[in-house]
């Protein structure tokens, strides 16, 4: 089964995430900016989404393609400051259509802020949402950055994607 990563991110931890993926699985990547990032020419998908102010990057192509994404067996992962659970399920959910979100598996990965790379604007709605926020640790590190980068951290995804190109040469027929 052929697949290929599509991704979205904003300040390089989903690019990065995205290109070691690529290498340790050989599958071909493209930013959904570029023009040759057809989803319809391959049989599996992995997306990957940078989550700025708790929305997906990727939602937009998510959403002028999503009836070729809805047919294929797909990974989603997503890169933010938050670990996996409610919150982030949530701005996946405003993000995306419910019935894509039943059907991908999802892999939260953790990603990298750095303060020097972002807008004043940026800058200003992390405070206020520091503010806000109810934990003090992650209060910290909305004003002032984090670094979670982990290349171990995207082995569930190649296991995923070990599965379904597994599951292709399992249907493909055996030579004598």
């Amino acid at each position: 089964m052929n697949g290929a990563l599509f991704f979205s991110g904003e300040y390089g931890s989903t690019a990065q995430y995205s290109g070691w993926i690529s290498e340790a699985t050989g599958l071909p990547i493209f930013d959904v900016n570029d023009a040759r990032a057809d989803p319809s020419k391959y049989e599996f998908l992995v997306l990957g989404s940078s989550v700025i102010i708790h929305k997906l990057t990727i939602r937009t192509w998510v959403k002028r393609n999503l009836a070729v994404i809805e047919s294929k067996p797909t990974i989603l992962f997503t890169v933010s400051g938050a670990p996996a659970g409610d919150k982030l399920d949530g701005w996946i959910a405003d993000s995306i259509p419910q019935r894509l979100i039943s059907k991908v598996q999802h892999v939260a990965l953790q990603g990298r802020l750095d303060h020097k790379d972002i807008s004043w604007l940026t800058k200003l709605i992390l405070k206020i949402g520091a503010w806000r926020n109810e934990d003090p640790k992650a209060a910290e590190e909305e004003l002032h950055g984090f670094d979670f980068m982990d290349k171990a951290s995207i082995e569930p995804i190649l296991r995923l994607v070990r599965q379904l190109q597994s599951a292709a040469g399992e249907d493909r027929p055996r030579s004598l």
